[in-house]
């Protein structure tokens, strides 16, 4: 299907086939989110701890994050497609040969396999897609790449019971095996389909002079590019690194809950075990709705206010969770927290659109993706140490709270900085049509 505009420059794409795409890329490695379990089957079938199972978990979300950083550059260089079906080959291969070194009872073949094979395509897949959806939604840009991070909370619905029940039916390697070639086959329909959109292409009715201008139709803003920089360019601006610090402290906060959900419910609020298992599964949930409702939700509110309703409201839960010993309450409470968790992922490539363009948005993508892989390690390292010296999760809380404040304070730091940007440019404009 093609898409006629003012200027009748058409596409060979449709942009709703290439969201599509994109959830198919994002969905097989969400799988990661449905780690846990493989725990319990591989330390009764080996006899690997609960921290050697664990750890290739860790590697992985590491490699993911050091593959994002480093090699934006390249998605941007290669394309989508291309790096699209690179993962395909490390996230669907690495899986298949993790089912191998299983079988083979091999724990370091299985950590090569699973962390590092596997990671390198969670990186590469997760970024892939992103700079293309942005290009294709000038005038929807936080639901589209909401769309896709929404299928990457949303892996673990499917992948957790298709797993359950094949390691139980059949057995543990054969598991890996059938889903490594089925995320294989997803990720590489998906990645066939990516392209950029041409040069001059615009949504129907909509004039491609109006992309980057920043304004708004019928309450959305189209979009409000403040520069197109270089990935390098962009980590020399103070504003890179006021999104990095938001990102940051937004992720610790929620892989924070994530990390302890199920004791921490069973100790503030006398959950039984079976109870805290159950509410933490209806986490997933909240955490794929989240991405997409919040990320579309900042077309409307802008991204800078987003952010900043995302820290207000974390830091009213956060103050009022130590009173909290109703298991209900304390719950949706923490849901909140978690829809503001998987928000800040879904609306974060938006935002970078916003700030430094689409030219090498996937290299910048994946530069503050770093962010994650620091906050995984700060989050639930900040309070096991709390609650190993103290017995209580009440000061982890405040001290949560009131790095959310800064998260605030820096939400206010981009605004200010984003309003005297669009000051200068309107001048420089301004002086220059007097020219």
């Amino acid at each position: 299907m093609s898409h006629q505009n003012p200027t009748n420059v058409e596409a060979d794409r449709n942009r709703w086939l290439i969201a599509l795409s994109a959830v198919a890329i994002h969905l097989s490695i969400g799988s990661i989110y449905a780690y846990s379990v493989y725990q319990k089957p591989l330390q009764n079938l080996h006899g690997w701890s609960i921290s050697d199972v664990t750890f290739a978990f860790t590697v992985a979300i590491f490699v993911l994050g050091v593959v994002a950083a480093f090699l934006g550059k390249a998605v941007e260089r290669y394309g989508p497609r291309t790096s699209g079906l690179v993962a395909a080959v490390l996230f669907g291969g690495g899986t298949v040969l993790a089912g191998v070194t299983i079988q083979m009872g091999s724990y370091y073949g299985f950590l090569a396999t699973y962390g590092v094979l596997g990671g390198a395509g969670l990186g590469l897949g997760y970024i892939a897609p992103v700079s293309t959806l942005v290009s294709w939604f000038p005038d929807r840009r936080g639901m589209a790449t909401g769309m896709a991070v929404m299928g990457f909370g949303a892996g673990a619905l499917i992948t957790g019971p298709v797993a359950n029940y094949l390691m139980t039916t059949i057995n543990i390697p054969a598991n890996f095996y059938i889903l490594g070639v089925g995320y294989f086959a997803a990720m590489t329909l998906g990645s066939l389909y990516l392209k950029k959109p041409p040069s001059g292409w615009a949504p129907a009715g909509m004039d491609p002079d109006e992309i980057g201008d920043g304004d708004s139709k019928h309450g959305v803003t189209i979009s409000s590019d403040l520069a197109q920089l270089t990935a390098h360019d962009a980590l020399r601006t103070p504003r890179f690194w006021a999104v990095w610090i938001v990102m940051f402290i937004n992720i610790s906060a929620g892989i924070m809950l994530l990390s302890v959900a199920s004791n921490m419910l069973q100790d503030v609020t006398g959950a039984t075990a079976a109870l805290a298992a159950s509410i933490v599964g209806v986490i997933g949930v909240f955490n794929g709705s989240g991405r997409i409702l919040w990320a579309s939700a900042s077309d409307y509110l802008g991204r800078t206010r987003t952010y900043a309703t995302f820290f207000v409201i974390q830091i009213l839960a956060f103050l009022s969770l130590p009173m909290i010993s109703n298991v209900w309450v304390f719950s949706a409470l923490m849901f909140l927290v978690i829809t503001c968790y998987g928000g800040g992922f879904a609306t974060l490539p938006a935002y970078l659109g916003d700030l430094f363009g689409t030219k090498e948005l996937g290299a910048i993508h994946g530069y503050a993706l770093t962010a994650w892989a620091l906050a995984g390690v700060a989050g639930p390292t900040l309070v096991s140490q709390i609650v190993s010296r103290t017995g209580s999760y009440q000061l982890s809380f405040y001290i949560v709270a009131g790095t959310l404040v800064i998260g605030l304070a820096s939400t206010g730091f981009l605004r200010y900085r984003i309003k005297s940007i669009k000051t200068r440019q309107s001048q420089s404009t301004a002086t220059a049509s007097m020219d």
